[in-house]
């Protein structure tokens, strides 16, 4: 095996494990910090199969910014209040028949996959910054053009929305 294959799993192992301790902790602090840890392990994943810009850009909108948002959210809002009933029996049932059929399926779709035509991720350069812009400069350059002008019209309005006074 190699480095690239550990790292992987590790991530991987990661990644899992900061998810389910997101969902089981108590506190939304701690939720929201191990929801940013399994935004950088993914991220990891993202530069493994060599898209370095994605993961650029998932580290600074995802952890970055709207984890700055969930955690002012959490700590203006005050979460920390131990103030919640008891979920009904019946209710957790259907949670565990539901979370049950869901992995039936889950099962069924990966039974006949194969993971044996994927071929290397290192050898794919679509992921390179050099690559994506050429792609988009040259094949989608009248969208990309047509979405700027849209952001900047939006970012417009939005200032004068803003504003007190009347215009």
């Amino acid at each position: 095996m190699t480095f690239s294959s550990y790292l992987f799993y590790f991530l991987s192992i990661l990644a899992i494990y900061s998810a389910v301790m997101m969902l089981i902790s108590k506190k939304p602090i701690h939720s929201v910090l191990y929801l940013t840890l399994t935004f950088f392990s993914i991220a990891g994943h993202y530069i493994l199969l060599n898209a370095q810009f994605l993961a650029i850009v998932h580290i600074i909108v995802y952890a970055g910014a709207i984890m700055v948002l969930f955690l002012f959210t959490v700590m203006l809002l005050n979460l920390n209040t131990e103030e919640h009933s008891p979920k009904p029996v019946f209710v957790k049932l259907i949670a565990i028949l539901t979370g049950g059929l869901l992995m039936i399926v889950f099962i069924g779709i990966f039974r006949g996959y194969d993971l044996a035509v994927f071929q290397d991720p290192a050898l794919s350069q679509i992921g390179l910054v050099k690559n994506l812009g050429k792609v988009l400069y040259k094949e989608y350059l009248l969208p990309f053009e047509l979405s700027s002008i849209l952001f900047l019209t939006a970012m417009v309005g939005a200032v004068l929305l803003g504003k007190n006074e009347q215009i």
